[in-house]
């Protein structure tokens, strides 16, 4: 799979993404999706932060999520849990 960039994913923002899990699929909405300052000269990619809403009441542990999304396709995205608000649990993956 190509590297991915801030660009699959800065069109995707309200939109749902699916995760893989023994039980069944969990959905994450992409809620913000921002460039990350800049990193070493020779970096692979600018890096990124993305930001995610489940709604669910329960927690989702941080880990490895297999991700799929229309366009973007399937991915593997570490997530981890940084806040919870009325909606929901907000996750964040930064890619660096």
């Amino acid at each position: 799979m190509e590297l991915l960039t801030l660009d699959h994913f800065s069109g995707c923002v309200n939109e749902t993404f699916h995760a893989a899990l023994r039980e069944g699929e969990i959905e994450f909405v992409l809620v913000d999706a921002r460039p990350l300052p800049p990193g070493p000269p020779k970096a692979a990619r600018a890096p990124f932060s993305l930001l995610f809403r489940n709604g669910s009441a329960l927690l989702f542990p941080q880990q490895i999520y297999r991700m799929r999304h229309d366009r973007v396709g399937h991915f593997d995205l570490f997530l981890v849990p940084v806040a919870r608000e009325r909606e929901g649990f907000l996750y964040q993956a930064i890619f660096n």
